[in-house]
């Protein structure tokens, strides 16, 4: 029935509260009146009566009891906002008194009284736990499980949330460290030099720690970490959930059985999401306990490789600011200057030591155009030639260079109708001619051939040395007959030839036949050659033929195409009847004596005996035989003598036979190399030489080629600074590169073996400059070189060596002891290089640089 309201009553237009209280009041009264008659008039007992908190009724709770419903949350401070917790029906209930008037409110109310009443009539226990949820809001259930439930649950229900960036981020960790893995595993490979064991599969490892007991085959997406603001939005969408099922349920007239049973398990699946994911928030904010540390994954060691910090990227590049802030080079304890000297761009300190050459006596056997190095090695460096560019490539270069790198234009000048060299434009172009072969040095070698079949070349010859050799044509050209050619001539003599050799590809050093042996072993050229060299040969006792034959191989050649061979000027005419007097007493057996009708030339060949009988039956002991004791091997710092070694016809010594042909004896040990002898490292000495050999194929192929990622295709001219057998050189072996193995004067004397092998090399001492032009080697090599050095010598000096060397955008390997390869690395940093890679394990490292342009700006005072 509708109530009036009483005749004495006043309602205040600034609240509606006091309105709906006296309404609900009057309800309530006649509710109980209405029961009580009813009551008296029948005998049943009804349960005693309660009333239904309404959604205003729930705005008015104690900020005590919110927070308690919502206290799991801890990292969402302060109550939540009225508007988040209402229903619609409570808006609806509470909405503003224009929008519907009291008579129509009043019915409502009345009518959802009496639908109250008699829900509870019909299902008294479903109406109890309805309210019982209403009024506790989902906290008491949240209160009443025990933690062992909320774990179970927390297992059971899948963590929803991003966490699928971060999984699939973990499982590509291995990819993302695909190059460091690569090259330690390259490392790895190699005997002397193991990697790191690197942990495979670090993502799935951790993943697998992840699985829950419960669900083994299954691996649960790893949780987010959330703001505080997000939370906070979470919280609140969910809560305003969970009220409007609350609200939908009570006011439903009827629900069935199936529909209740379908409402509580989807609120308990939403309470034992929420449970689950406050269960680990609070572990992350409070404990961070167990389930941190088997949910949260933990940074590999291995992520420090492929990902770089904040802090470490700022360092490096406040010190490139830094760096290039500096003039002189002064960081990481080291002073660089340019070299102030005549030479320029073109310094070479053994070579253009003005101070010692000016105190020399006499200059008559080229004394100055030998070594004389200064005390110390200087650590200046060398500036570069204005408008320098980057060497072209071979095969390339072997036709033309850049004019700016080699700026020199007189050899254009004097020697361009012999097609030289010849200026074109911005290049230097190389005709591939040369003073005895006009018409191009392909038919000149083939000439020499058909001169003389069993030259072969190729397969019998093998290593030759080109004596005076221009700009190195002659050899350029016989890398077509797989022939490697030794050429030298001495520094400015021919301005510039050595240097415009070397940025051609061609290999050449600056040397000169003068008071002082060649830095070459005995017996180990196959060929020697000597194309109007103007050598005077039969000068002196045949002083400087003497010492071709100390180089040259028993049964090996000499080519002498000059004009006392095929002129008849009285000069030459004198020339030769001195030469084949000399040659004659030497032992030498003239082969044969051929023009070439194209070039208008000719050439004698002569051949080494392979015996002593020639040298016992001479009537005239002239030139005399060495003494016994005279080591024909040593050659550093050796002056001359013109005298003749036995040679050597116990077939198990080196030199009584001929090497195999090439390229057999690239990796077959020298037939002299016997089982008695020891090898360098400690296995008997063929042993030794295939280990090595072995050895450095592996290294190259695995490590250098794919590890360092080397790009082979722009590297021509490369020095091993400390060679051994040459197994580095021999793995480069089907290369378009040429390799000049240095051997240490302090170390084993294993130059011989490097040439019996089809290989060539050199003697030097690396506390000393080496005799070749700045900007010369595209890549050095240097293995357990520096930690020898340094008992000796210091360091700076070499590096400073291997920077004048070495072209821009060249490389550098060293192998050498980790204490070592850290002062290498820092000073080569100091030198502006950029180092690619440093590598250690068991006090061995590994370490690959490459050279910039960077040049100091300031000049040292003198050098």
């Amino acid at each position: 029935m509708a109530l009036g309201r009483p005749r004495g009553s006043k309602r205040s237009s600034s609240s509606s509260s006091s309105s709906y209280a006296s309404t609900v009041t009057t309800l309530v009264f006649l509710s109980l009146c209405v029961l009580g008659v009813w009551m008296l008039t029948s005998n049943s007992v009804l349960p005693p009566p309660s009333t239904t908190r309404t959604s205003s009724d729930e705005t008015q709770l104690p900020k005590s009891q919110e927070k308690d419903a919502t206290s799991v949350f801890e990292d969402n401070p302060g109550d939540l906002p009225l508007d988040a917790i209402k229903s619609d029906d409570a808006v609806n209930i509470i909405a503003d008194d224009g929008s519907k008037d009291q008579e129509s409110r009043d019915a409502n109310e009345a009518q959802l009284l009496e639908e109250t009443v008699m829900t509870r009539n019909q299902q008294p226990d479903d109406a109890q736990k309805t309210e019982d949820k209403l009024d506790s809001g989902g906290s008491q259930e949240q209160s009443n499980e025990s933690p062992e439930n909320v774990e179970a649950k927390s297992n059971e229900m899948p963590l929803q949330v991003d966490g699928q960036e971060q999984q699939k981020q973990i499982q590509e960790e291995p990819e993302n460290n695909a190059n460091s893995q690569e090259i330690q595993q390259a490392i790895s490979n190699e005997e002397q030099l193991p990697a790191t064991d690197v942990p495979e599969n670090s993502g799935d490892s951790q993943n697998d720690q992840q699985k829950p007991e419960s669900e083994p085959e299954k691996v649960p997406q790893e949780p987010e970490i959330h703001n505080q603001d997000d939370d906070k939005a979470q919280q609140e969408s969910q809560q305003q959930e969970e009220q409007d099922n609350s609200n939908t349920s009570n006011n439903s007239k009827k629900p069935t059985e199936d529909q209740e049973s379908q409402g509580t398990e989807s609120k308990g699946s939403q309470e034992a999401s929420k449970e689950s994911k406050t269960e680990i928030k609070v572990e992350e904010t409070t404990t961070a306990g167990s389930l941190e540390s088997s949910v949260i994954p933990k940074e590999s060691k291995e992520s420090k490789k492929s990902w770089s910090t904040q802090a470490a990227q700022s360092e490096n590049e406040n010190d490139r600011r830094r760096e290039e802030s500096s003039s002189d080079g002064s960081i990481y304890g080291y002073t660089w200057k340019l070299c102030n000297v005549t030479s320029g761009a073109d310094y070479i300190p053994c070579l253009d030591n003005e101070k010692a050459i000016k105190k020399l006596r006499t200059t008559k056997h080229f004394e100055h155009r030998e070594r004389h190095c200064p005390e110390e090695g200087p650590t200046c460096l060398v500036s570069l030639p204005e408008n320098y560019k980057t060497s072209i490539e071979w095969p390339q270069s072997r036709d033309k260079i850049w004019y700016h790198n080699v700026p020199r234009t007189k050899l254009a000048e004097v020697k361009g109708h012999q097609n030289w060299v010849k200026v074109t434009g911005e290049f230097l172009t190389f005709p591939g001619g040369g003073t005895q072969f006009i018409h191009g040095a392909l038919h000149y070698i083939d000439f020499l051939q058909q001169s003389l079949p069993d030259i072969e070349w190729g397969k019998k010859t093998r290593v030759i040395l080109d004596v005076g050799c221009g700009v190195a044509s002659f050899g350029g050209y016989l890398f077509e007959k797989d022939v490697l050619a030794m050429s030298f001539a001495p520094k400015d003599e021919h301005e510039a030839q050595v240097q415009f050799a070397l940025e051609r590809g061609i290999p050449a050093i600056s040397a000169v036949m003068g008071s002082q042996r060649l830095p070459f072993p005995s017996m180990v050229f196959d060929l020697i050659h000597c194309a109007r060299c103007r050598v005077p040969w039969h000068e002196e006792g045949g002083m400087l033929l003497l010492e071709l034959n100390r180089v040259l191989r028993p049964g090996g050649f000499f080519v002498w195409s000059a004009t006392p061979v095929y002129q008849t000027l009285e000069e030459d005419v004198e020339i030769w009847k001195e030469m084949s007097s000399l040659t004659k007493s030497m032992c030498w057996e003239l082969m044969t004596i051929q023009k070439d009708k194209l070039n208008s030339i000719g050439a004698a060949i002569y051949r080494k005996p392979t015996s002593n009988e020639c040298y016992d039956q001479r009537n005239e002991k002239r030139p005399s035989m060495c003494k016994n004791d005279d080591d024909p091997n040593a050659a550093w710092y050796v002056p001359l003598q013109a005298c003749m070694h036995r040679v050597p016809v116990d077939n198990a010594v080196r030199g009584s036979n001929w090497p195999k042909q090439w390229p057999q004896r690239s990796q077959a040990p020298p037939y002299w190399l016997n089982s008695s002898q020891m090898g360098v490292y400690g296995k008997p000495a063929p042993q030794d030489f295939s280990t090595d050999y072995e050895h450095w194929k592996r290294v190259v192929n695995k490590t250098y080629m794919n590890g360092l990622g080397i790009n082979l295709s722009n590297i021509r001219n490369v020095m091993d600074m400390r060679s051994v057998y040459g197994g580095f050189a021999a793995a480069l072996r089907d290369l378009k590169v040429w390799v000049i193995n240095v051997v240490n004067v302090d170390s084993p004397d294993t130059l011989p073996v490097i040439y019996e092998r089809g290989l060539f090399g050199i003697y030097h001492d690396w506390c000393e400059s080496f005799s070749t032009y700045p900007r010369t080697y595209d890549l050095l090599h240097a293995d357990h070189l520096f930690s020898k050095l340094k008992k000796r010598c210091k360091l700076p000096p070499v590096l400073a060596e291997v920077d004048r060397i070495v072209r821009p955008g060249g490389k550098l390997i060293v192998r050498d002891e980790s204490s070592t390869i850290g002062e290498v690395e820092n000073m080569l940093k100091s030198l502006r290089w950029e180092v690619h890679l440093t590598f250690s394990k068991n006090q061995e490292g590994l370490l690959s640089a490459q050279k910039g342009n960077w040049r100091p700006d300031i000049y040292a005072e003198s050098s």
